[in-house]
């Protein structure tokens, strides 16, 4: 019988079209709205959800991208998807820089000085917000009246962020995401978040957050294509005054999320570690 089982299914695979079996990088993205010539119409209002509130669920990718690099883009060329200049500083657009306590501005100093080896994300370890909103892989966002979640493409993470009305952990567990909840302003998401790891990285840079920070961000859709993301950073452990950036994303369509798994195959830590060591 299991045989017989498997032959069937066997079939059923086979007998499906390649473009169903294969993965969906070029699979038409629902429910676009076109402009009279068929082009999708990225100012076109944005989806509500069923209790009327603005639909973030799309495939997100940040707006603000580094500038086409001719030697790296060589084989890709420059319409390929990229990381931000807010990934490696986030600080880059503040007047005067990221407002480093003293002691955090020297432990800047030593991880720029260090190569980055000891950076999470070099060494295959997950990524938190809001570092993820500038990295070069995509993000996508599933929400529902009483809960959002983020599908973030590398190393298949996630976060959860509840709208249900749940008050913020007391005493959380320290962890890589946090925990987040939101409310509505108007048709503006505030999301709070809390209960993150110690000494996390928040950009190539080296810039610290601390379990102490407290994260804000304010989630809009204004149209269609863009999502607008204004974060606040307060961690008076780390910084000398809370400060805002904007990491603003715009939709990606007719694609998919891949798998990306740093860990596989992954040799260049080790070599870093010897180098390091001589």
């Amino acid at each position: 019988m299991r045989r017989v089982l498997l032959g069937s299914v066997l079939i059923a695979i086979v007998s499906v079209p390649a473009v169903s079996i294969s993965q969906w990088l070029r699979y038409p993205t629902a429910d676009v709205p076109r402009n009279a010539d068929g082009t999708p119409n990225l100012t076109a209002a944005a989806p509500r959800l069923l209790d009327g509130k603005p639909d973030f669920s799309g495939l997100w990718h940040v707006a603000m991208r580094n500038p086409c690099n001719a030697a790296l883009n060589r084989f890709s060329g420059c319409t390929e998807i990229g990381g931000s200049p807010l990934a490696r500083d986030l600080g880059v657009n503040l007047p005067g820089g990221l407002p480093y306590q003293p002691w955090a501005a020297e432990i800047v100093k030593q991880r720029a000085a260090d190569d980055s080896r000891d950076d999470p994300h070099v060494r295959c370890l997950p990524d938190n917000p809001p570092r993820h909103w500038g990295l070069p892989h995509l993000n996508k966002i599933v929400h529902t009246p009483k809960l959002l979640v983020v599908l973030y493409e590398v190393n298949a993470m996630y976060r959860q962020i509840f709208t249900d009305g749940r008050p913020l952990p007391e005493d959380p567990t320290p962890g890589w995401n946090g925990y987040s909840t939101a409310r509505w302003e108007s048709d503006t998401l505030v999301v709070q978040t809390i209960g993150f790891r110690d000494n996390l990285w928040i950009d190539l840079h080296g810039s610290p957050m601390s379990d102490a920070a407290k994260m804000t961000e304010r989630l809009r859709r204004p149209n269609y294509g863009t999502l607008e993301v204004e974060i606040t950073v307060d961690d008076p452990k780390v910084y000398t005054r809370p400060w805002t950036v904007r990491m603003d994303q715009v939709i990606e369509l007719d694609t998919d999320l891949i798998d990306e798994f740093c860990l596989e195959n992954e040799k260049s830590y080790e070599r870093m570690q010897r180098s390091r060591g001589k």
